[in-house]
């Protein structure tokens, strides 16, 4: 089967799709690389990062009372493990989406291939296996581009929201720690304090 036959026999339908197919293709390959080392990234800076926007937002100098301080510091951590997550989840709708769909839009390439080709049998009046066989098998070739873009899509999803969600976790776990020695200089100076 000749590439170019199988192009010239397509209509614009066929064509359209199969160059959604390969669009989604390009844009699932370029965010699933982009992803990846943004979310490699993220991990490797998220325990520096997070203490140092601490430092930032709620100064150790700060004067406040042990319940003011742990406030202010709790919600400072909520705010920035937001901001990771938000940024984690950047284009993993885009691979879902295209895992979803890729394998449909192929299913109907070829479901429309098909139709295409028996009609064009039909109309030729021949209908024997010879002439059935090769523009059906032709059509199939639609489902398998869309499995083609799905997989990879796929592999690219699950492998970056296990990394997000191992960075996540990570982030919480620190920001526990870092909760727990904020506390520390201030209850220890509300105890100096209650002494004198």
């Amino acid at each position: 089967m000749d590439l170019m036959d199988y192009w010239q026999y397509t209509d614009i339908i066929t064509k359209a799709l199969f160059f959604a197919l390969f669009a989604l293709s390009v844009a699932s390959w370029v965010t699933g690389i982009l992803r990846l080392y943004y979310s490699r990234q993220l991990a490797k800076t998220v325990a520096a990062d997070l203490a140092q926007q601490l430092q930032k937002q709620v100064p150790p100098s700060l004067q406040a009372s042990a319940e003011e301080r742990r406030l202010m510091t709790e919600q400072t951590l909520l705010q920035l493990i937001g901001r990771y997550r938000h940024r984690s989840e950047q284009g993993l709708p885009l691979l879902g989406t295209t895992a979803a769909i890729a394998p449909f839009i192929g299913l109907f390439g070829t479901v429309w291939g098909i139709f295409h080709a028996l009609r064009s049998i039909g109309m030729s009046g021949q209908a024997g296996l010879a002439q059935v066989a090769g523009p059906v098998g032709e059509a199939l070739i639609m489902t398998g581009l869309g499995l083609a873009v799905a997989i990879p899509a796929v592999i690219f999803y699950n492998i970056i929201a296990r990394m997000n969600r191992r960075t996540l976790f990570l982030a919480n776990d620190i920001a526990h720690g870092l909760l727990g020695a904020s506390m520390r200089p201030a209850v220890a100076t509300d105890k100096t304090n209650t002494n004198v």
